[in-house]
């Protein structure tokens, strides 16, 4: 039942930190929603409630026209958000609210963003690849089902593709929902994503939401919550798997630094927040499968200074079962998805969980790319002649297990004129078993390029 609301009276504003004062007895709990300014459209998070009369919150709109002596209300609530299948291709703010330029949504359920972690007791224990139809992905950093993956990239070398990609796959082989969350994003990057989706075909089953990188530090850091709190509805309501985006889990970071920098906490190790370790395991620790369904995350991650020492990147690392290394070498030189197929990597890639036959194939391939790898540079002096011929044998191996993992996607059909493929495990293992015995030695490389499953390098 709701309670009854409360008035008071704003005492000051600093920022974005809006210090609020109640009648004694009717103090506003921690993470309720107060609202104030003319028509009610600035809310506050109460943080810190400073003594008996005094709360102090976290304006997560605006806080322009707010003085001393302005009336604010205790709405008795934390924030609640929308769920339920209506959001489905649509697009939101850390609000819930529709930021796509459709009519509003009708009679929907309502849940608060704070939702409590599932107890080990009801969490599934059995570890599952997560395939992705992906190749490169599926055979040398296995994601897992339920698991948290990092994607490392810079700009421009296909984090966005890749991530389509993933999107049209959960959507056409798993039957699931993806929900994708911008934290700190650019409008420009969240309004090309969403018209990219929309013309890949893949918008109806996925929902997005945005705290754009205008908007106060307190919207940013809630955004996460509010796009995990709509992937929760579908794992434990709708009983279905869910693959959540978040781009980028840094920007999480550093929005709760500067919030915690205008609550005047003290900061802790390079200016990190004191509760860096809580804050970020609140958010990660809720996703998680159970019996009715999973949650599978894919998280951007950007590292300062490419620094992996940064505490920032040491704790979000804690937290993920897979790596994946996007190379903007390898983006130059054509392979694309462009990523590093030795700086990936994951824990599911054990004999007793990908199998003895995927790990030792997965082992194998690592072994031929890293000699090559070495080899590069006396090849490039001297020639490959100059070579035994093992470790040639082993070279024009390594480049057609480079192309092999190279694959035409869905979502660049339009761009390559190539049809879209989507590998089954099970394939790209054959395929790759198949090149590590040198069954296409007399093929040319470029039959192996851009192609799905080995068979296809055979037929051509």
């Amino acid at each position: 039942m709701r309670q009854e609301l409360y008035e008071g009276t704003v005492v000051s504003v600093r920022g974005s930190v809006v210090d609020a004062r109640f009648p004694a007895g009717r103090l506003p709990a921690i993470r309720n929603v107060l609202r104030a300014g003319d028509d009610g459209g600035i809310r506050i998070e109460v943080m810190v409630q400073l003594d008996n009369e005094v709360v102090r919150g976290i304006a997560l709109r605006p806080t322009q026209g707010l003085a001393r002596g302005s009336r604010v209300i205790d709405t008795g609530e934390p924030f609640l958000i929308p769920v339920g299948k209506e959001l489905l291709g649509r697009v939101f703010n850390v609000f819930g609210e529709p930021i796509d330029n459709v009519e509003g949504l009708s009679g929907e359920q309502r849940r608060p963003i704070h939702g409590v972690q599932i107890p080990l007791t009801q969490q599934s224990t059995v570890s599952e690849i997560f395939e992705t139809g992906i190749k490169a992905v599926d055979v040398l950093c296995p994601l897992e089902r339920g698991g948290k993956a990092g994607l490392f990239g810079g700009a421009g070398v296909g984090k966005t593709v890749l991530l389509t990609e993933m999107i049209h796959n959960m959507v056409g082989h798993h039957h699931g929902i993806s929900i994708f969350c911008g934290v700190g994003e650019r409008c420009r990057e969240g309004e090309e994503l969403y018209r990219e989706m929309k013309e890949a075909g893949v918008l109806a089953n996925t929902v997005m939401v945005f705290g754009q990188m205008n908007e106060p530090p307190g919207a940013r850091f809630r955004v996460g919550h509010t796009g995990l709190t709509m992937a929760e509805y579908f794992r434990d309501e709708e009983r279905q798997d869910v693959l959540l985006l978040i781009d980028n889990i840094f920007r999480f970071i550093q929005a709760g630094q500067e919030v915690s920098g205008l609550m005047g906490l003290l900061p802790s190790r390079l200016g990190y927040q004191p509760t860096l370790a809580s804050d970020l395991a609140e958010l990660e620790e809720r996703i998680c499968n159970t019996s009715t369904g999973a949650i599978t995350s894919i998280q951007a991650v950007y590292v300062p200074a490419d620094d992996f020492t940064d505490p920032s990147a040491s704790h979000t690392f804690s937290h993920l079962t897979a790596s994946i290394v996007l190379s903007r070498k390898r983006a130059s030189e054509g392979f694309y998805p462009a990523i590093d197929l030795l700086q990936s990597g994951s824990k599911m890639l054990m004999p007793t969980i990908a199998g003895e036959r995927h790990y030792r194939i997965a082992q194998e391939i690592r072994r031929n790319l890293t000699i090559y790898e070495e080899l590069k540079d006396i090849i490039a002096m001297l020639g490959i002649n100059e070579l035994s011929r093992e470790d040639q044998r082993t070279v024009y191996r390594a480049r057609r297990l480079e192309r092999f993992f190279t694959q035409p996607f869905y979502v660049t059909e339009q761009f390559i004129g190539k049809a879209g493929k989507m590998v089954a495990l099970a394939d790209a293992l054959d395929g790759c078993e198949r090149i590590l015995n040198d069954e296409f030695a007399d093929y040319p490389e470029s039959a192996l390029y851009m192609i799905g499953t080995c068979d296809e390098a055979v037929r051509e």
